[in-house]
């Protein structure tokens, strides 16, 4: 797709124009430049070491106005150790477009003041999954524009006329980011959303053991966050108390990074790291804004995402619900739960994306008040996953804070065959002693 094209928005036309490239070289070197007509796969040639880093931070500079452009494409060739991609229009539209420039490009800065509006728009765009750095410069210091710049998502505000020294500290701070950055533009981690047909269906006890199991048995990096806020007891079950909870993230999304992200997480002894609701009471309900911008975040820095969704509807319209690779809703089979459960499956799941697998939780086959053929046309499909009863293993859970996957029962047995059915590793079976007998389904 096209970076640049042919509209007119506001006062200022976007027009299709030649993108110049220059190496911005170390100080002991002559200045090289090499023009490229294709932005999008332009890389730089060589790494350059430095202050900055050890490879060139790859930087995208959009402005209409030559004259401004000029003078910030002045002040970054004096900077080391980056390398420079001229835009002379904004781009049309700012969907696939502001997704190319966020991937393909360590920095991008943008002119403010040939359009301010559309501008803001596309710095919202660029910045929306917090991959590039986003920096804006202007002639104005109206402080009510630097609020909405950095509401927009942009991390640095320049002002004209441009110092060197101003412009290489920004892209200094912006170098820090770029392990977090270079690690999100290779593969985003899997997410995976416990969901409960209604409060107390086990969704929570679920998310936590599997999030453990698959911490350890795909020896990845792996995150569990609590978003049944503002009362969810994720971090209980696990006997974690931290200082930072989900709300701490959400409300700090402005400059939310991996860095920034990676305060507020506390380890598991498993291995797992997490990120759980407040330990107190907090009136707080999350925009779906903030809750993209924290899973992006959470899947740059993680290879697998657990996320316990609660029972919580507004989840649906975010990240949580569009991106996941897999979501399972969590049911039993009552009456009022596989009622729910049939109409959040209708309501929601009628596609194949995203992938659904439904968990009958505590269940029993010699107890159950209705027939298997019942439950299965209420769910509208098979239940993939049946969780036996076990009562004592879930209340040692409860007292200790251990997770059920650290030792041996019925349902950590069944936990792990749903790791092993992701990870695609056959889950090891306990060893076992004398006789036994299996009644569950």
């Amino acid at each position: 797709m096209p970076i640049l094209g042919h509209e007119k928005h506001g006062t200022h036309a976007r027009s299709e124009g030649a993108q110049q490239n220059y190496r911005i070289p170390r100080s002991n070197r002559n200045v090289a430049t090499n023009y490229s007509s294709d932005p999008v796969n332009s890389f730089p040639l060589n790494p350059i070491p430095d202050s900055i880093g050890g490879e060139a931070i790859s930087v995208a500079l959009i402005s209409p106005d030559e004259h401004r452009r000029s003078e910030a494409a002045l002040a970054l060739a004096g900077c080391t150790g980056c390398e420079v991609f001229e835009f002379p229009s904004y781009p049309v539209g700012l969907g696939d477009v502001a997704v190319t420039l966020s991937e393909k490009y360590d920095v991008v800065i943008v002119e403010l003041d040939s359009d301010p509006e559309y501008a803001l728009e596309l710095v919202e765009s660029i910045g929306s999954d917090g991959l590039a750095t986003v920096m804006v410069y202007s002639e104005s210091t109206d402080p009510e524009l630097l609020v909405r710049c950095m509401r927009a998502g942009a991390r640095e505000f320049l002002t004209l006329p441009l110092e060197q020294g101003v412009v290489e500290e920004a892209l200094v701070r912006a170098a820090a980011r770029q392990p977090v950055v270079r690690t999100a533009k290779k593969k985003a981690g899997k997410l995976f959303g416990f969901m409960g047909s209604k409060g107390g269906a086990g969704a929570t006890m679920l998310a936590c053991n599997f999030a453990v199991a698959l911490a350890k048995e795909s020896g990845e990096k792996t995150l569990l966050i609590d978003l049944d806020l503002p009362l969810g007891d994720a971090a209980m079950n696990l006997g974690i108390a931290a200082e930072f909870s989900a709300v701490d993230a959400l409300e700090a999304v402005d400059r939310l990074d991996g860095r920034f992200l990676s305060e507020l997480l506390v380890k598991h002894s498993s291995g797992l790291w997490m990120l759980g609701a407040p330990g107190k009471f907090i009136q707080y309900k999350a925009n779906s804004e903030a809750v993209n911008r924290l899973l992006n975040v959470a899947r740059n820095e993680f290879e697998n995402v657990v996320v316990d969704m609660g029972s919580k509807l507004e989840l649906m319209g975010t990240t949580a619900y569009k991106e996941a690779t897999t979501i399972y809703l969590v049911t039993q089979a009552s009456i009022p739960e596989l009622r729910n459960s049939n109409r959040l499956v209708q309501q929601f799941f009628v596609g194949a994306v995203p992938k659904l697998e439904i968990v009958l939780n505590r269940y029993e086959s010699r107890a159950l008040s209705l027939p298997e053929e019942h439950i299965t046309k209420a769910l509208t499909r098979p239940a993939q996953w049946k969780i036996p009863n076990d009562y004592a293993a879930v209340r040692n859970m409860q007292t200790t804070a251990t997770p059920l996957v650290l030792s041996d029962s019925a349902i950590s047995r069944r936990i792990k065959q749903m790791v092993s059915a992701v990870t695609g590793k056959s889950a090891t079976p306990a060893k076992k002693k004398g006789f036994s007998f299996n009644f569950f389904g």
